[in-house]
Parts: structure tokens; sequence; C-alpha cells
């Protein structure tokens, strides 16, 4: 406690210039956190923060007035989209950030929120301009001591390196990742572990895009073809709803997700029409038939580590081909849309040893599956909709309505049905599992202006699980509530509270036989104050208390950051001195650390110890960026001795 002050005090009395503060926004870790904290989908927290800093590296031209690069802000619902355009068109280009606060739909909170995310000028590329080549070079560098895992094939650090270029319409993609224990080359010839890479071309015409190589999609709401982010991941930030299409180049790095062949979107007038034929090889577990002759594909891997000997064995192991034909066309106040997919493999899915929670699972070689979507806006109600269903007559059914009673206040409500036996290998469908199966819920959420600065927003959301799942051994229910109260008295000082409770049912641990269950969940409070005493530094101070059950743990925790940016150099600062207490892994803790770009840090924080980082940014020139950062974080164990653990991350960006 006494360093944590002492820190608190010398942040206080630190520096004294007027710079511009380093722009951050808190949807990066309310949400980052809440997806960190569930432990069926771990990469989610992952893809969402690398969306937003897709965003921030190309910042939506809000001023254009369409409403597809505007959507481009998926945690924007469509009422806002809607009419953040038609306010453009009817009074014109936004001069500043907090005029969009004066938008139906939008207030002071949300201009601030999305500000790293958008560009205030008109760039417009003009036909009779001359075609101009832009390069974008990142590499990073990562380690960790001590490392976790001593018998890895490959050494204990990891690195990351992409090249992406545009050039007028023509734009492409090379991502090239290790991870942690990993072989740097591997294969003949040698490669990274993961190599990633595509080109595409964008025209106005008849034919809108392009892509060869490595493609991303996301068509409808996504409970058939999604390969990025679940949407509807947060109680009081539920984001983009009703969804959207895009089939665009794949630069992530999940490796098992993404779609690698070619694509092409047409446009006639108001009707859009998408294909994509993909063969890609895919890690899986592999295991001989009950005659013991014939190969067959007993799971699939998605992790995309290959740090042991078993994992390597699994790289790459089964081929997938899949098409995907989308059409679309829009009315006045009306989208719908049809979709078919097809997935087959090059060996048959099957289950030697089979349990009750396997009845449902996929079997076979073919998937296939169609879908039915739709989308309209009747005065200040929007509703959608999507049914999916594959051969052996499973459906997954999404309906939703939001609206605006008011300029003040909005409201949500979805309902979702996912039967089990529903497959979908690359959906990722509105409030589904990580499975993308066996759920039945209801949510629903409001934001209301209460008054002055004083924003209070709240969600529940009810779901049932009709046959057993993860860690349980029947059918189930869960129950998710939040609230969440911010005050922004001035633009320089925030305060936000947050309660949230999460109650679901999970198998007993210590019960022999016939597995029991036993309902577990948590409750957690979190208080934040945000001061900005000048314009290049931020003071941040909060607390996290957690309580769990059963077993009644407790977790705490107490934290200061600072943002400190320079002005007479290019240099920015972040640090952070955080300490925690928790008496279990169920009273864990997690907090979002500002990391390098393209990527994410949320350290799990269970124990008593206490966990510090600096990071610094500097840009030498106009075309280049430097970012390096140290990370100590030092455990107590019983006998009064601590385990350290530090990390070292460095990144060098080139852009010309």
């Amino acid at each position: 406690m006494n360093k944590f002050l002492l820190a608190f005090l010398l942040i206080l009395i630190c520096f004294d210039s007027s710079g511009q503060e380093e722009k951050n926004s808190d949807l990066i870790s309310s949400v980052a956190e809440e997806l960190a904290d569930d432990e069926s989908d771990p990469e989610a927290a992952s893809v969402y923060s690398e969306r937003l800093y897709d965003l921030i590296e190309k910042p939506v031209s809000i001023n254009y007035a369409d409403e597809s690069e505007i959507s481009r802000l998926f945690f924007l619902t469509d009422f806002q989209v809607k009419a953040l355009a038609d306010y453009i068109r009817s009074t014109g280009k936004i001069i500043s950030i907090y005029e969009i606060a004066t938008v139906p739909g939008f207030d002071r909170e949300l201009a601030r929120m999305i500000s790293p995310f958008v560009s205030l000028d008109y760039e417009k590329i003009i036909n009779s301009e001359p075609v101009r080549l832009r390069t974008n070079i990142l590499t990073s560098f990562s380690a960790r001591y001590p490392a976790t895992e001593t018998s890895s094939p490959g050494p204990p650090w990891k690195l990351l390196s992409r090249f992406k270029f545009t050039a007028g319409s023509i734009s492409g993609a090379l991502t090239a990742e290790k991870d942690a224990g990993e072989k740097l080359l591997s294969g003949r010839p040698p490669l990274p572990d993961f190599l990633s890479g595509s080109i595409a071309w964008t025209g106005k015409g008849i034919v809108r895009k392009l892509i060869a190589g490595d493609i991303g999609a996301r068509l409808g709401m996504g409970t058939s073809i999604n390969t990025g982010l679940r949407t509807g991941l947060s109680l009081t930030q539920p984001g983009y709803l009703s969804g959207g299409d895009e089939i665009k180049s794949y630069t992530s790095t999940d490796e098992n997700i993404f779609f690698r062949g070619a694509a092409a979107r047409f446009q006639i007038r108001k009707t859009c029409l998408s294909f994509l034929y993909s063969v890609n090889r895919i890690d899986a577990t592999l295991d001989t038939a009950k005659n013991g002759s014939d190969l067959m594909i007993e799971t699939f891997q998605r992790s995309g580590l290959h740090n042991t000997v078993s994992s390597l064995e699994k790289k790459d192991d089964v081929t997938e081909y899949c098409y995907i034909l989308n059409a679309s066309t829009d009315f006045k106040n009306f989208r719908t849309g049809f979709i078919w997919t097809g997935s087959r493999f090059s060996l048959p899915v099957s289950k030697t040893d089979p349990q009750t929670e396997d009845l449902f699972d996929f079997e076979g070689m073919v998937n296939i599956g169609a879908t039915v979507y739709y989308k309209a806006i009747v005065g200040r109600m929007l509703f959608f909709g999507e049914g999916s269903s594959n051969l052996n007559r499973k459906f997954a059914a999404v309906q939703g309505v939001s609206f605006r009673p008011s300029d003040r206040l909005s409201m949500s409500l979805v309902y979702r049905n996912y039967d089990p036996g529903y497959t979908s290998f690359h959906g990722k469908g509105l409030f589904s599992s990580s499975s993308g199966e066996n759920i039945r819920g209801i949510f629903g959420n409001f934001t209301f202006e209460a008054a002055r600065h004083l924003f209070i927003s709240s969600g529940c959301d009810l779901r049932f699980y009709p046959w057993l799942k993860y860690r349980c051994g029947a059918p189930s229910a869960a129950v998710t509530r939040e609230v969440r109260i911010k005050y922004l008295p001035s633009d320089k000082l925030t305060f936000e509270a947050v309660i949230n409770y999460r109650r679901s049912v999970l198998n007993r641990q210590d019960i022999y036989g016939i597995e029991k269950q036993e309902n577990t969940g948590s409750r957690l409070i979190k208080g934040s104050i945000r001061y900005s005493p000048q314009e290049n530094l931020t003071l941040v101070t909060r607390m996290d208390y957690k309580m769990a059950w059963p077993g009644g743990g407790h977790g705490m925790l107490l934290l200061q950051d600072m943002t400190y940016r320079l002005e007479k150099i290019p240099l920015s600062l972040w640090f952070r001195y955080c300490i925690f207490k928790t008496d279990s892994w169920d009273s864990r803790l997690y907090t979002y650390e500002n990391d390098l770009l393209n990527s994410f840090s949320i350290p799990a924080l269970s124990g008593e110890g206490n966990r510090t980082y600096l990071m610094v940014d500097w840009r030498p020139g106009k075309f280049c960026d430097l970012r390096i950062k140290f990370a100590i974080t030092e455990l107590l164990k019983d006998d009064g001795s601590t385990i350290k653990t530090e990390e070292f991350k460095f990144q060098a960006r080139i852009w010309f």
C-alpha cells in the first residue's frame, strides 16, 4: 500500500506542459475485460481489440455521409448510423467532434467515445487524382521471463509482422506470426508457422470487389457466416446488433476460421450478389474408425498454437472446401437477404468414444446451410431478424427490435434460439455461445441520459441451455445483469461506476458417480475516476471488488494509471501501478492495459501481489513509430517469498 501511495503522489506532482492527450477509448477497456472473463470464447477479446485498432489505424471518414462508411463503427446502432448520415447530408460537413453530440441519438459521452475512430477530413478519392502507393509495415516482438513452457521446440518469444499497401483501388496485406514456443521457420520451403496474405480490388460499377488469398466475411447477423466478432457481447454496450454484410481481406491471426480462395461482390442498383470459394487446411485431431483402418476427424483444434509435439502433429491435417452464395436487396427502409453455404472435409467427422454431451455434435463430411435475414425501419423502431437451417433440420433464429421513445432514451430487445445440433463452422450469431449452438435466451437493455452529463445504462441477459454444455452435465439456465452509471461534469473529469451480476449452473467438483450441479456466480463492483488536469496528462484511479460463490471468495484491486504526452518531442508515456488480492481463481479480476498497436493485454490477476508496467511511444520521424513496454508481476507466496514475472515488448512501425 505504501508503494501505491508513493506512486500516486509522484504522478500528481509530475510534468507541466500543454500538448494533446493521447487518444484512447473506454470502449476497449470495458468490453475487452468482459470478453476476457468469458471462458467459453477466450479469443473474443483479441478479435475485438484488433478490430478497434484497425479503426484507429484507418479512421472512419464520417463526412462522406455514406452509411456503409459510417457503419464501420460497428458498435453504433442502425439508428445512429442513419441519423448521422442524414445530419451530414442536410447540414453539411461536421466541424467539431462534439457537434456529433447534437445529432439525434448521440450525446457528449458517445461523441467522446468515438473520437479516436473517426476523421473529420473529407478524404474521398477523386478519380482524376493520381494513384498513390501507401505502405504500412509493422513488426512486434514479445518475451516473458521465466518462460511458461520450457520443452517447446522453438524459442520462447513471439514475433508478429504485418505488411499492408494501398494503391488507388488495389490493396494487399501479408501477415506472419510465430507464437511463443513455435519454431521461427519450418517446413519445405521454410516458412513462419502462420503466413497469411491477400490482394483486393475495389470498384464503383457493377463489380464492387474482387479478393484473392485469405478472406474474412460477415453476412447478415452471422448465424451462418461470421469470421470476425460475435455482436451483442456487452450488456450495456451491445454493439451493432442488426448486423451488416462485408467480405474483406483477412488480416487477423486466428489460424483456423478464415477462408483461403477467391471472392467477388457485384451490385446492380440496390441488389448485391457475393460469391466465395475456399480451400483451406485446418488443424484437427485424427483417429482411426472402429474398423481400425479408416482415418476420421475426432475434434477440430482452434487454438492455432504449435509449440508441442502433439500440437505439431495436428497442424493442417484436414482440408476444408467451402463455398458461399449471398444475395441482398434494399428498398426504402427495408433490406432482405439470402445466404447459401456449403462445407466439405477431406475426412469424415466422427467420435470413437462419444459422451452424452456429444449427442448432437456434427458427424459426416458435408454440411450445407441456408439463411434468410431482414432489417426494417418503421419510424423510431428498427426490426431485424435472421433464420438459418442445415441438412439435419436444426435451426438458428434471431429476432430483435431497437427503438428510441425519445432522443434521451434508447432500448433494445433480442430473442435468439440456437437448436442443439445446429452446426455452422464459420458462424458466430448474435448472443450465441462460442460453439454457436444449444442456447435459447432473451436480452434487453436501455441507455438513458437521466440529467445533464449523467448517463445510466442497464442490461439483462436470460439464457437457457436445453442440452448439456461445457462443465455442466444437465440442462441449465444462466443470467447476467449489469448497471453502468457515468457522470461527466466537464471534459476533464469523468466518474464511472459499474455493478455486474452473473449466475450459472456448473457441475460440482467434489461429487463421485452421477454428476450433480450447483449454482455458481459472482458480483463485481467497479468504480473509476478519470482526471485530465492538462491536455497532455490523464490520470485514472480505479477500484474493483468481486464476490464469488460457492466458496465465498473475495477479490479486490486498486490501480493508478497515468498517460502523459510531451509537447516538444514526439514521446508518449503510459504508467500503471496495481495492487490486488483474491482468495481464489473464481474471484480473479481483469484489467485492460494499453499495449502495442494491433495487440492487447488483459491479464487475469489472482492471488496476492502487484503489477506494474511502463510503455513508451516515440516517433523519431513523420513515417516511423517505435513502442516499448516493460511489465513486472509480483506474487506473494504462503512462505512470504515472491514470484516475479517479467514481460518485454517491442514494436516498430513504418508507413510511407
